[in-house]
């Protein structure tokens, strides 16, 4: 099979496209012909050594599939060959999507909701299962409440706008100037264009001065130290970015704040809860771009860019059927 393997850490150059062979199905496991992957932060973050500890080299990355189970192991019963699935790969524990075949565990696959293409679907599943853990297991976000969402038109913003607002929560977002009509699209109650205006100046404006209940960090930077300034009493503060900056804590105490810190686990549980709202015109991922299983490095190299111009999320058509050519550019 072809697969994208990472030789070395460093920039997109790194990868190089490779013929390996095709992994055999053991007991629980699914092989799956995957027909779509995307790009994420985490891939590229992996691709330049933040973790070389946790990646032995030669490689295969990649964080998403959606596909078509082509052979099950023993004791497999939920699957069977032509089944439409899709899934995260176990983070740091084994090859990963930027591939032509992928084996996983039957536990964390999921049957894909069969309104999106496996352009979609592969472009939901990382971000759709960590804006679930970071807004709905972790924050407990509740109907009436309110929300800032740093980064509303990237990967997990745009998901986490769409599953905020299907709770039942005012959105308050934080995107250029050009992403305002798309934010909006999603359902952000209020915009905010980070470059002309300060975002805590805004929020408490429009609150009243009471704040936020819950800020959803996605983007980093000095976001998380500042927090506390727009957070509500009992506000909860939500972040999958690192923590290398100084922290706010002596106003993050006087808020009685809570902190929480997310690293995305994989089960079918969050996928099935995330078909059911995709199912019920509640949430659909945005693909802003689509790249082939080759052009992979060039995929990384538009996501790091500043200004990038993409709305969404970058995807793969590992099968060439799956890019929709009439759908995206």
């Amino acid at each position: 099979m072809k697969a994208i393997i990472l030789k070395s850490f460093g920039g997109p150059e790194s990868f190089e496209l490779c013929d390996v062979p095709k992994p055999v199905p053991h007991a629980g496991q699914v092989l799956v012909r995957v027909h779509a992957t995307s790009i994420n932060p985490l891939d590229y973050q992996v691709r330049r050594g933040d973790y070389p500890d946790l990646v032995p080299l030669p490689a295969i990355t990649g964080h998403d599939v959606s596909g078509v189970v082509e052979e099950v192991g023993p004791g497999v019963t939920i699957f069977s060959p032509g089944d439409e699935v899709w899934y995260t790969p176990q983070i740091f524990d084994g090859p990963g999507s930027y591939a032509e075949y992928h084996v996983a565990a039957e536990s964390i696959i999921g049957k894909k909701p069969s309104s999106l293409s496996h352009l979609e679907a592969a472009s939901l599943s990382l971000v759709g299962g960590t804006a679930w853990e970071a807004l709905i297991v972790r924050a407990g976000l509740r109907v009436g409440e309110s929300i800032l969402v740093h980064g509303g038109a990237g990967g997990v913003g745009h998901v986490a706008i769409q599953l905020a607002k299907a709770m039942g929560a005012k959105v308050f977002t934080t995107v250029r100037e050009a992403n305002f009509e798309f934010a909006r699209s999603l359902g952000a109650d209020v915009v905010i264009d980070y470059k002309k205006e300060d975002y805590v100046d805004v929020i408490m404006r429009e609150t009243g001065g009471l704040g936020v209940d819950v800020v959803f960090d996605t983007i980093g930077g000095n976001t998380l130290s500042r927090s506390p300034d727009v957070l509500a009493q009992l506000g909860r503060v939500v972040t999958i970015v690192d923590i290398a900056q100084p922290q706010n804590l002596i106003e993050a105490w006087g808020k009685n704040a809570s902190y929480y810190f997310v690293f995305t686990r994989q089960n079918r549980g969050k996928l099935d809860e995330l078909s059911a709202l995709v199912e019920r015109g509640q949430l659909r991922p945005h693909v802003g771009a689509v790249y082939s299983l080759a052009d992979i490095p060039l995929a990384h190299a538009r996501l790091e860019s500043p200004n990038n111009g993409v709305q969404g999320k970058i995807a793969i058509a590992v099968e060439p059927s799956a890019h929709l050519v009439s759908a995206y550019s």
